[in-house]
């Protein structure tokens, strides 16, 4: 990650930027990302990521300097390792019942040790991205300045409200945490070496474990946040993209070179998450059929005290990863679609070409096929009904030349064997991975019931 400059560097500069434009009021009321002074700074902090570095400060996970990396290598080893170690060895429950603290216990080391795994998964990925690439070249703002207004508009309101999907998945569980370790906390006893027990231990013991379960949660669903963050760039140079099918006025050569660039980044941002993604996906799917038949297995009865922990570390993981699944699957259905919309796009300027010589335009809709006089002032196409945009109507203008039958047609060869968005390993991570996933998941599912099924 860029080094970040002091409050003198940043007043200087953001003066220095201010020079030159007559309207300042306008300047500043102007989105950050279209503003002139963005191509010249590289590590302001009064840019538009200055909300990702208080919170990377705030968490702990600033590297930008060498105090900075001190402070989070510290912390990781603190909050992830060392606090969930003590406080799973050094708890025992003041209640008679041996089969409640047995089933406490292993809930509580099955907890543990998916949060900490998670954890770290989440803390070397960023690790890894700040030291090779920085904050501005992970999220892809340096190459914006060849971007359209309405792609940089769209990814200055993603990333205004890029927290708010952390802040939905996190404050709820926070909440649910937060009463189930006072329920938890007032039921047991912290008993450590040389330490007396009592309220103040268990009170120190009760802001430790929280502050471990909001690092360890926080971390993991800041990597998804970035991950799908940049889905959401590139989704929005797709609709870009389809944009320049409308009307006969693009040329297939810019079409082809902006797909290009787009490809590129899917094919960087696909190599960058791989690891995350299968990674996050083994240890979520080892934990959860772990707690399934730990649950089903055990004979005592099952309440807020001894699997309430379990139900919040099942929702967070479930519900990051799903935030992950559901930005690359998006991604890749919006690429996937792209050969579709080319295809009518040629077939829509071939018929045009066609009519020109006739001295009609002649447009095939998936409902009809309308024949319209081009100066006629009663021509209206009808809208789809659908979202899909797969299906928007393409409409064709004679104010232009057509492009060449030959472009257009590799152009669609192109990318009819280009559309692919995320992979992981060469596999499109679309709905027909996703529906393989779920069919190894359910099938697990099954196998562990007909094992319990057996066993009782």
């Amino acid at each position: 990650m860029e080094p970040s400059t002091n409050c003198g560097d940043v007043t200087m500069n953001c003066s220095i930027s201010d020079v030159g434009h007559g309207d300042e009021t306008n300047y500043f009321n102007s989105p950050l990302l279209l503003q002139p002074s963005y191509a010249r700074s590289k590590s302001l902090l009064c840019d538009e990521l200055r909300s990702f570095r208080i919170s990377l400060r705030w968490c702990a996970l600033d590297h930008s300097s060498c105090k900075g990396k001190f402070i989070s290598y510290f912390m990781f080893v603190f909050l992830t390792v060392f606090v969930p170690l003590i406080s799973s060895l050094s708890v025992s429950l003041q209640v008679p019942s041996s089969a409640l603290t047995t089933d406490t216990t292993g809930f509580n080391l099955l907890v543990q040790f998916p949060e900490s795994g998670l954890a770290f998964l989440g803390f070397l990925t960023l690790c890894c991205f700040f030291r090779r690439y920085g904050l501005r070249q992970l999220l892809f703002l340096d190459a914006l300045q060849q971007d359209t207004t309405f792609v940089r508009r769209g990814y200055t309101r993603e990333l205004d409200k890029a927290f708010r999907h952390l802040a939905f998945i996190l404050l709820p569980s926070f909440f649910v945490e937060v009463a189930h370790k006072i329920i938890f906390f007032s039921t047991v006893k912290i008993s450590l070496p040389y330490v007396s027990s009592g309220f103040p231990l268990n009170s120190i013991a009760f802001v430790l474990v929280l502050w471990s379960w909001v690092y360890r949660t926080g971390v993991f669903l800041l990597v998804c946040v970035l991950f799908r963050l940049t889905c959401e760039l590139q989704i929005l140079r797709l609709q870009g993209l389809h944009k320049m099918f409308d009307g006969c006025g693009s040329d297939a050569g810019d079409i082809f070179q902006e797909h290009v660039r787009i490809r590129k980044q899917l094919s960087v941002t696909s190599h960058r998450y791989r690891f995350f993604i299968i990674a996050s996906l083994v240890v979520i799917t080892v934990s959860q059929f772990v707690a399934l038949l730990m649950v089903l297995a055990s004979k005592s009865d099952k309440n807020f005290f001894n699997s309430g922990d379990l139900l919040v570390c099942s929702a967070v993981q479930l519900s990051g990863f799903f935030l992950c699944l559901l930005g690359a699957a998006r991604i890749t259905h919006r690429a996937q679609g792209m050969a579709s919309v080319a295809t009518r796009w040629h077939m829509n300027m071939t018929c045009a070409t066609a009519g020109v010589e006739q001295g009609k335009v002649v447009l095939h809709n998936r409902d009809a096929d309308v024949a319209l006089d081009p100066h006629s002032s009663q021509s209206k196409f009808n809208e789809s009904d659908t979202d899909d945009s797969s299906d928007i109507f393409i409409s064709i203008s004679t104010q232009h030349p057509t492009s060449n039958y030959q472009a257009r047609q590799a152009l669609v060869s192109y990318l009819q064997h280009n559309n692919r968005g995320i992979t992981l390993f060469g596999y499109a991570l679309d709905r027909g991975l996703l529906h393989t996933l779920f069919a190894f998941e359910f099938s697990l599912v099954m196998w562990i019931l007909s094992k319990v099924v057996v066993l009782s």
